[in-house]
């Protein structure tokens, strides 16, 4: 059984997705802080110019505030901006017809919190790209803790023998590795990002997962899945 914890960020880029599908849980961490001009706000496109671009959502900051308290500044036109700025960069991708009108749709809604914006665009990409990942919010969760001790409650709570986390989180979580102690195998999420399809000119990565939706339509999860490097062995742990 595999456990996986994220933040819900903006437009979340492919890698996401892959630790999404890799886990029989996935969690939805929205009890942590909110840190401005960082992936919870903001993610990137491909342009005509061939150069990425970033789409960032104006928010209403207070000092030291949950993800879950950020209201989003709507004084400011930014819907129309993004769904506008993507429009015109996509409209003529092999799939831009199949999947335009549920992300329009997202784009169509008047939204008042961050995390609810983030969470339909994570659900709205989840089922374009048929991933059948178990998704949780942190918030709806019965359990306590802090730092690594939090993980670990999360991964018994749903009985997890495997923590699968992103490798940049190494840092924070082997200041205090406790999960082997804790009958949880530790496992860094390995990935190598894929080349795909894409138009105006040489390849970008790290661009946001609609990039490689509406250049590659139905074939996008097994592109998402190629980029897997221990995938043999997370899918003999899967329950």
């Amino acid at each position: 059984m595999i456990l996986v914890i994220m933040q819900p960020t903006y437009l979340s880029w492919i890698g996401y997705y892959d630790l999404m599908d890799s886990a029989d849980v996935f969690v939805i961490f929205d009890t942590v802080q909110f840190e401005k001009q960082a992936w919870q706000q903001r993610n990137r496109i491909k342009t005509g110019e061939g150069q990425s671009k970033w789409l960032t959502v104006p928010v209403i900051q207070d000092l030291g505030q949950m993800m879950s308290a950020v209201k989003i500044n709507n004084k400011e036109p930014w819907q129309r901006k993004h769904w506008g700025t993507i429009e015109q960069y996509y409209q003529r991708a092999p799939y831009w017809k199949q999947y335009r009108a549920g992300l329009e749709a997202v784009y169509s809604r008047k939204w008042e919190n961050l995390l609810d914006l983030n969470i339909a665009l994570i659900d709205y990409l989840k089922g374009q790209l048929g991933i059948k990942t178990k998704i949780v919010r942190a918030s709806e969760m019965t359990v306590s803790g802090e730092k690594v001790s939090l993980l670990i409650n999360m991964c018994h709570q749903y009985k997890a023998n495997v923590y699968l986390s992103p490798a940049r989180a190494a840092d924070y979580i082997e200041k205090d590795n406790k999960f082997e102690a804790e009958g949880i195998t530790l496992v860094y999420h390995q990935y190598e990002h894929p080349v795909y399809r894409q138009m105006y000119g040489g390849f970008l990565s790290f661009m946001s997962a609609i990039d490689l939706l509406f250049n590659e339509g139905p074939a996008s999860l097994d592109i998402i899945r190629s980029g897997r490097k221990n995938k043999d062995w997370l899918d003999d742990k899967k329950g």
